[in-house]
């Protein structure tokens, strides 16, 4: 039976970024020997280094003053670093979900952190609106798509301060103004590659403005310089999201990529508000996600969660569990995620409509 993947990460990867991947596991660039096993600093690797950061900045259209690093520790190390180098007397935050959350946490050890707006009060199930970012912050940060909750900011804000962007789980669903942001980062393990790598898109001139120290391998100076070589790289996650992003550009871009998205994201909303067992768990159309798609069982139909989940298990559809902090059901729709698999979770919802409703 096909398998219909709609987990939240690490998610669906392209066929062809895993077929690929396999090939350079076995035999790495002609060389005789596994992706796995040659030396970072070797001729082949250094080239899908320089290939993967050319990529990704040509179809983000990325300005020339900003590098691309591929780091390693996760968008979890990120909520320190990007305080650690950027924070030198007020941070601004929009908090947003569980993740926006934690990068606050990190940004309070390191200075004056402000929450502009927060969506706590109705467990992040909107985007804030009118508020106003503090023009004497060092910068101001954001969370584009927020993975548990289901909501999504889809457009390049405008703010007086350096934007810092976390785009974990939405990069290149959409065409980015990346001249509106300062920094993104983002863990690769959901719309990029597998897990162990973690991107970072930073504006090379809005470092060296903190009094503190900071070490070496925590510094973006560091690995600018060196070009993302400065210690041992996640070799076999830089290698397969190169594959991811070859495997993008071949399938017409992001442009194109966003296009699929809304239309996959459509047809599952469309469904979701048509079926008497279900309801969207983000009221607003303007906020939901592309990318993550919550929805709950209605409350007088509560009883058939679990037995909904068991159902849909016979149309090969997994990972559409909830986060396990907010319960409900969560469909991933990822680039690499076909219409298809969409078409499938939609026939099993009816299905299962019928089945309760006769």
């Amino acid at each position: 039976m096909k398998k219909h993947n709609f987990y939240a990460g690490p998610s669906i990867l392209p066929e062809y970024t895993i077929e690929k991947t396999i090939e350079g596991i076995k035999n790495f660039a002609g060389t005789g020997l596994s992706v796995l096993e040659v030396s970072h600093r070797s001729k082949e690797f250094v080239d899908v280094m320089k290939e993967a950061q050319q990529l990704f900045k040509e179809l983000l259209d990325i300005p020339g003053d900003y590098s691309v690093l591929f780091l390693q520790g996760g968008a979890s190390t990120q909520f320190a670093m990007v305080p650690f180098n950027l924070l030198n007397k007020k941070s601004a935050y929009l908090d947003t979900g569980s993740w926006s959350s934690k990068a606050i946490k990190e940004a309070k050890g390191f200075g004056e952190t402000v929450v502009v707006a927060s969506s706590k009060d109705k467990a992040y199930n909107y985007i804030p609106k009118d508020y106003q970012i503090p023009e004497d912050a060092d910068y101001f940060h954001i969370t584009t798509n927020n993975t548990i909750a289901g909501t999504e900011i889809k457009e390049d804000i405008d703010s007086p301060v350096p934007l810092v962007a976390d785009m974990s789980s939405d990069i290149f669903s959409r065409p980015v103004d990346v001249s509106k942001y300062a920094l993104i980062y983002g863990g690769a393990q959901k719309n990029l590659g597998p897990a162990g790598t973690t991107f970072v898109v930073i504006k090379n001139d809005i470092l060296g403005n903190v009094d503190r120290h900071i070490p070496t391998m925590l510094n973006y100076q560091t690995h600018i310089d060196k070009g993302s070589m400065f210690n041992t790289p996640p070799v076999l996650a830089v290698f397969s999201s190169l594959q991811t992003l070859k495997w993008l550009k071949n399938n017409g871009g992001v442009k194109a990529a966003q296009k699929r998205n809304i239309e996959k994201a459509t047809i599952l909303y469309d469904e979701i508000d048509r079926n008497k067992l279900f309801k969207a768990a983000v009221p607003n159309p303007e906020d939901r996600s592309l990318m993550n798609i919550t929805f709950v069982i209605n409350e007088e139909f509560k009883e058939y969660e679990q037995e909904f989940l068991d159902f849909t298990s016979q149309y090969g559809i997994i990972g559409i569990k909830g986060h396990r902090s907010v319960g409900g059901f969560r469909a991933s729709t990822y680039n690499a995620l076909p219409k298809e698999s969409v078409e499938v979770l939609i026939k099993a919802m009816q299905d299962f409509e019928k089945k309760i409703i006769s």
